[in-house]
């Protein structure tokens, strides 16, 4: 088995490792391509890649190239974990919408819209130069914003599902609340990627008891907190949403925080420089403490269960996805992505059946679905009007003025990345 990462040099790559180390039972890989065009960053993530598989006893061969097409050959599943512009864009993107008085975050809001402008081009060329190596591989997106990347793909005809590790962060924050194993845990997960609710917690498996309000009622405190929302918030809506709904539940808060400390991008960028200095220490041979406040907790866990079920029987038979709707929520149409449980096999995944959602959830579904329609247009064909278009549906901007300045700075700040611009 050949696997490929596109995005290799990335400070989160040995935590995939570490992953694909650990759980090599369920993914035997035996070759792991590590592309990536910045060489220097490759050969210290490439080098402490292979010490911890040595640590660890993985037989598997690891490579490193920039060479994309020549990473790709061959390949049974490729991992898309790309950044188009750097922590340098992720900084723009959270602080030039601030000045309208808007979320500045990489990818929700305006943000969101920018890094999917630059992106998906990007993810759309590497997906035709990896069916042109081979028209069977299945393509893993990591790539935010996942939701809007893995339709872009799926429009494309290729064999792609998205993944995110909000879901498998849940699962396993509750079972350490329930005091049970996290394989005990399910989640009636439903939403967008990045817009998600937890409707139930159910211990057992996909038919146990759901276990959510007895969950609330004696750990709401520390879910609350977690969320960063009062805990009433949590007692009226009966459900616990996605962290990501703070931007929409509440957005002027959130604003005024984030005009008065350091964007995310800078802190992420100071780790990055410490790591990357530790993984070039030739006596390192696991990933260090401080990866896990760079963020993507599980995420190796994720990609290796859905990995296996994809090409083989290895993984868990249902996983939270990003997929093809295909009627599961009947408001949105058929190929709109959406993020659920499915039950996943080589053939792909095929969503479980969702109950009627409460008006509360599905008009902002239906909302967010209509922007991300729009997002996607803007990203496939460019134009000013199209970006503006895109802005004015998003819930979280939603005014003409708002909108019109947010696409003079979006454009501005994204020419290099924009061919049309």
């Amino acid at each position: 088995m050949k696997l490929t990462v596109v995005g290799g040099g990335s400070t989160y790559t040995p935590e995939l490792i570490d992953g694909f180390a650990r759980l090599r039972d369920t993914l035997p890989i035996e070759e792991l391509v590590l592309v990536d065009p910045a060489a220097d960053r490759l050969e210290l993530v490439g080098g402490l890649a292979r010490r911890i598989f040595a640590r660890q006893g993985h037989p598997g061969t690891i490579t490193t190239t920039s060479d994309l097409d020549a990473g790709v050959a061959d390949a049974d599943a490729v991992l898309l974990q790309l950044r188009v512009g750097g922590q340098a864009a992720r900084e723009q993107d959270e602080t030039w919408p601030l000045e309208c008085g808007c979320v500045g975050q990489e990818t929700t809001g305006a943000g969101g819209l920018a890094k999917a402008l630059r992106t998906v081009p990007v993810v759309l060329d590497i997906a035709e130069r990896v069916r042109r190596a081979n028209p069977d591989a299945w393509i893993i997106d990591f790539t935010n914003p996942v939701g809007i990347v893995t339709r872009a793909l799926l429009q494309a005809g290729h064999k792609a599902v998205g993944l995110c590790n909000v879901a498998i962060g849940f699962q396993r924050k509750f079972a350490a609340l329930l005091g049970v194993a996290p394989g005990q845990v399910h989640l009636d997960h439903v939403g967008l990627n990045h817009l998600t609710w937890e409707l139930g917690v159910r211990q057992g498996g996909p038919d146990g008891e759901n276990v959510l309000p007895k969950l609330l009622a004696e750990h709401g405190d520390a879910v609350a907190d977690d969320l960063r929302l009062p805990r009433q918030v949590l007692d009226r809506l009966g459900v616990v949403p996605s962290y990501y709904l703070r931007y929409y539940y509440a957005h002027d808060e959130v604003v005024r925080e984030l005009g008065t400390k350091p964007s995310r991008a800078s802190e992420v960028a100071e780790m990055e420089r410490q790591l990357l200095t530790m993984y070039g220490d030739p006596a390192l041979d696991e990933k260090p403490e401080l990866l896990a406040r760079r963020g993507g907790a599980f995420y190796s866990e994720a990609a290796v269960d859905l990995a296996a079920s994809l090409l083989g029987d290895g993984g868990s038979p249902v996983q939270v996805v990003n997929t093809r709707n295909n009627g599961t929520l009947p408001f949105l149409a058929d190929d709109a992505v959406i993020e659920v449980q499915a039950r996943v096999g080589a053939d792909g995944p095929v969503p479980l059946a969702v109950p009627e959602l409460d008006p509360l959830y599905a008009g902002l579904l239906a909302h967010v679905t209509a922007y991300e329609d729009l997002a996607l247009e803007a990203a496939l064909r460019g134009g000013r009007e199209r970006v503006f278009r895109a802005l004015l549906a998003h819930p979280l901007v939603g005014q003409y003025a708002l909108a019109d300045g947010l696409t003079d700075r979006l454009i501005a700040h994204n020419r290099e990345h924009l061919a049309w611009a």
